[in-house]
């Protein structure tokens, strides 16, 4: 398979580390999926990930309780740092070179964010891991990947999910849910669509960036969403051709 994306950006939800566990990291999962990331960075794709942390912490959830959402907010950040070292710890073992990059100081376990640096290390074959979504609390970690794709230039997002592409309504609830093959920024905004939040999709729209939407569960689908196979998710771009299949 020829790949059609020469750099890209991988958004990875915390949850998607969880494997079949109610909470933490599966570690085997990570191995998966750091065993896809080679085989996609073999082939010469540039790749940065950004990856969110809610397997562990969420601000907006049960478990933050009443406490201040700024504070919740960067508790949520932290958990993203352990996820991102995770990965990093993963991709290492099998030998492709890793930088994780951070948006607030963490120095002992990650550089600074500087998008220059972020480039830089992407031109040397180095995957990149954004940690600590943008650094600023009541923002998402797929704002920090809209933004941080468009700061490196990334090509697509690809947002990993647990289902295959995007739907009028949640599949696992709806049993007779569309499916749709492509959908538009602009419908996915209108009917409210759960692919990723309204700041990040945007922003996306802003600036003609697309979003493949896949599940992550499957082996082989991000090998194969980097060389191109739409049949596996969703397109959203700024105006979709076919709308449901």
């Amino acid at each position: 398979m020829e790949p059609v994306f020469k750099r890209i950006l991988l958004k990875l939800s915390g949850e998607a580390l969880m494997g079949g566990q109610n909470y933490g990291i599966d570690t085997k999962v990570a191995e998966m999926v750091a065993r896809e990331l080679k085989t996609v960075h073999d082939i010469g794709i540039e790749i940065a990930i950004v990856v969110g942390g809610g397997n562990i912490f969420r601000g907006v959830s049960e478990s933050a309780g009443n406490m201040d959402r700024a504070a919740a907010d960067y508790i949520g950040m932290l958990a993203t740092v352990m996820n991102a070292v995770v990965l990093q710890d993963a991709l290492e073992k099998i030998d492709v070179y890793t930088r994780v990059m951070s948006a607030i100081d963490i120095p002992q376990l990650a550089e600074p964010f500087i998008r220059r640096r972020a480039v830089r290390h992407l031109e040397k074959q180095r995957v990149v891991i954004f940690a600590a979504g943008t650094g600023n609390p009541y923002f998402t970690t797929d704002s920090a990947a809209a933004l941080r794709a468009l700061e490196i230039e990334a090509e697509v997002i690809f947002k990993g999910t647990k289902v295959n592409g995007i739907y009028s309504a949640d599949p696992m609830k709806v049993p007779d849910a569309v499916k749709y093959d492509t959908v538009s920024f602009r419908e996915v905004l209108e009917k409210q669509l759960k692919v990723m939040d309204a700041s990040a999709i945007s922003l996306c729209m802003d600036n003609n960036l697309p979003i493949m939407v896949f599940n992550m569960r499957e082996d082989g689908n991000i090998v194969k969403a980097a060389c191109g196979d739409l049949s596996i998710g969703t397109l959203v771009t700024s105006e979709a051709k076919q709308t449901a299949i």
